[in-house]
């Protein structure tokens, strides 16, 4: 991957975008899940900085078995930690045999210009459909934490009432997430759901009851 050239493009971006509009480039190719941000400029609209970790979208992006079946995507919404909205667009850079060695995100803050669309349209009185868009973590920690709560979302109750299937069900999802891509999820992941590391990592293998009656 040409860094020189992503990091002209970065700041041909912001210059032509202006300071709440944030690039940022995630290197793929290292070993090192944990720190994947190589270069960012206008860190200030979601508090990164180079030599942070991976979002959502990027353990996607690691864990691919076929990347030929990643899509770029434009144009959806996430928010900060401090409740900003982000317009968000994810390009990923793929090497000449197709596979993924980068993704490039470009995250422009839209919170003024939504706070101004609500104040004409209640002058017009027109309605807002209100959207809850995925927030954008700061560190892997800030993801992982992200994760395990959809996680237990999908479910619809909390741990302590969860039944066995439940909790596959859950760490199957964060499975499926590349929770685990993450140095050390399997100790957070484990005291989330009171289990073992043993019964965490068979619960990834595990079929639940209701598959079982499936193939039945």
């Amino acid at each position: 991957m040409d860094l020189d050239f992503y990091r002209r493009l970065a700041s041909s971006l912001v210059q032509q975008f202006g300071s709440s509009c944030e690039v940022v480039v995630h290197d793929l190719t290292g070993e090192d899940n944990d720190h994947t941000i190589v270069i960012i400029e206008n860190g200030h609209v979601t508090h990164r900085k180079v030599g942070d970790g991976p979002s959502r979208i990027v353990l996607e992006a690691l864990r691919a078995k076929d990347p030929s079946e990643l899509e770029d995507s434009a144009g959806y919404l996430m928010k900060t930690h401090d409740g900003r909205i982000l317009k968000c667009s994810t390009i990923y850079i793929r090497n000449e045999n197709g596979g993924i060695d980068g993704v490039l995100g470009i995250n422009c803050d839209i919170t003024e210009l939504l706070m101004a669309e609500r104040a004409i349209d209640s002058i017009l009185n027109h309605k807002v459909e209100a959207t809850i868009p995925e927030r954008i973590p700061i560190s892997v920690n800030d993801l992982l934490d992200d994760l395990i709560e959809q996680s237990a979302a999908q479910i619809g109750k909390p741990v302590a009432l969860m039944t066995k299937d439940d909790k596959i069900r859950a760490i199957r999802y964060l499975n499926n997430a590349g929770a685990f891509l993450v140095t050390r999820s399997g100790d957070k992941v484990s005291k989330y759901f009171g289990i073992s590391k043993y019964t965490l990592y068979s619960y990834i293998d595990a079929k639940t009851s209701d598959e079982i009656e499936k193939k039945e």
